[in-house]
């Protein structure tokens, strides 16, 4: 019996990680998928549970690297190819972005990037023809590729147009550009711990954030990080983890959580001492959100409803609402980067309807003298600061109490004039840009009259 044409991709290290990496891309760019829905759950890629966890974490970090620095790519490769990149086999394009992605910017040896991605085109019926094409263009990146990523740098490719023009003139030109260079960078692993910031921060290799966060730049499955089974501590941003704070003491107070899961906000309210009731209209989410919280020991109610619609205890008022509504999420990108190519300008005004809805069920809910702390993980101002402007001048029973600086750790820069929480990617330096930076996030907070 004559050899197969081509190898399987069970016979050659890494190159399953790397079809599956394609098939991920194909999803975002080709299909609009969501990143995280085709890594988690339900609507997970199948081939994922085939991998080892060094080579499910390198899948991961290849994919996050092709979406965060997708323009630049798409640029070099306009360079680099006379004729443009072939339209009739997506398979070419993407072994193409997966090559050049670990020549620039991973610790992969050149020699394998373009093997590996020669054999990514040679495995698929309508790309093999391009198989010289993409070893050429690969070997040609190699030798000539930074310069050419140092030239197409200086017009900030990695972010869509529309994105950047609506950062320039809300938060200024210079600000803009150091969002956009922010969020090329790949974030570090922020945790909330639930107590003893600078034990975990020791035993993880990390530091503590003025905040409280820790965050490390350990890499690979949190599962297998110390104190993850003991549910010590959870997965969430720096950024992300402030609005919760901002009701201050809260032990033993009613607190309606509404677009709750995963739960991150959850955890702290329960930790906290809250008696929390907490709403997503996804049961998976609710799902995920229980057992996150059931790692956690932490016991919170749950359900599942539109919280918009949700009526709960029609009698019952709760002392304090959280809202972290859904939005845009501009201000995740650093973190979630299909969203810069999965999000359309057009998409936030539908959003900022929702978020009216959701703010004014929130000051329904509250009794009289609670507080209602609103946010978004978003940048754009409509979904943010005019979101509660529109609130107070509707609803003249709430106020706002604005945040001091002291609330936050003393970072004044994220304290707005009007006394509103607005965090930034490019806030948060340091000297080591893997360790710099938070999430963009608005987070207002109100109290209803007497």
């Amino acid at each position: 019996m004559p050899a197969p044409r081509f190898a399987q991709a069970s016979e050659v290290p890494g190159l399953a990680a790397r079809r599956i990496a394609a098939d991920i891309l194909d999803g975002v760019l080709q299909k609009r998928r969501m990143l995280d829905d085709q890594l988690e759950g339900p609507a997970a890629h199948p081939g994922l549970k085939t991998l080892s966890d060094r080579d499910r974490a390198l899948m991961r970090r290849l994919v996050a690297t092709i979406l965060r620095r997708l323009g630049t790519l798409e640029g070099l490769l306009a360079k680099l190819l006379d004729r443009g990149v072939p339209t009739d086999a997506p398979r070419a394009k993407s072994a193409l972005l997966i090559g050049a992605a670990q020549i620039l910017w991973m610790d992969v040896p050149d020699h394998a990037a373009v093997d590996l991605s020669v054999r990514l085109v040679q495995s698929d019926r309508r790309a093999a023809k391009y198989a010289g094409l993409v070893n050429a263009v690969l070997r040609r990146c190699a030798r000539e590729g930074l310069p050419l990523v140092e030239e197409l740098a200086a017009g900030t490719p990695d972010v869509p147009q529309w994105l950047l023009a609506r950062w320039s003139e809300h938060y200024g030109a210079d600000t803009a550009r150091a969002i956009a260079q922010a969020i090329s960078h790949e974030p570090s692993l922020d945790l909330t711990v639930k107590s003893d910031p600078a034990h975990w921060a020791t035993r993880l290799h990390g530091e503590v954030l003025p905040t409280g966060t820790v965050r490390t730049l350990l890499q690979g499955s949190v599962r297998m990080l110390p104190g993850f089974d003991e549910g010590q501590w959870w997965v969430q941003d720096a950024a992300a983890a402030l609005p919760a704070r901002l009701f201050g003491d809260i032990a033993g107070k009613s607190v309606a959580d509404l677009c709750a899961a995963p739960g991150g906000k959850t955890a702290q309210l329960a930790a906290a001492g809250a008696r929390v009731t907490a709403i997503d209209r996804s049961p998976a989410r609710v799902a995920r959100l229980r057992e996150n919280l059931a790692r956690l020991s932490l016991e919170v109610e749950t359900g599942v409803a539109d919280a918009a619609e949700w009526r709960g205890d029609a009698t019952a008022e709760f002392d304090a609402v959280l809202i972290d509504a859904p939005c845009a999420s501009t201000g995740t990108i650093r973190r979630h980067p299909d969203v810069a190519w999965l999000k359309q300008e057009s998409d936030i005004g539908a959003l900022a309807a929702v978020q009216n809805r959701l703010l004014k069920k929130a000051a329904s809910l509250l009794r009289p003298g609670g507080t209602l702390v609103y946010c978004t993980c978003s940048l754009e101002p409509e979904e943010g600061e005019q979101a509660i402007a529109a609130l107070l001048d509707a609803e003249p029973s709430m106020r706002r109490q604005p945040i001091d600086p002291a609330e936050v750790a003393g970072l004044t820069e994220i304290v707005t004039a009007d006394g509103a929480l607005r965090t930034l990617p490019c806030h948060l330096p340091h000297s080591d840009p893997r360790l710099a930076g938070l999430d963009g996030f608005y987070a207002a907070r109100l109290v209803k009259s007497l």
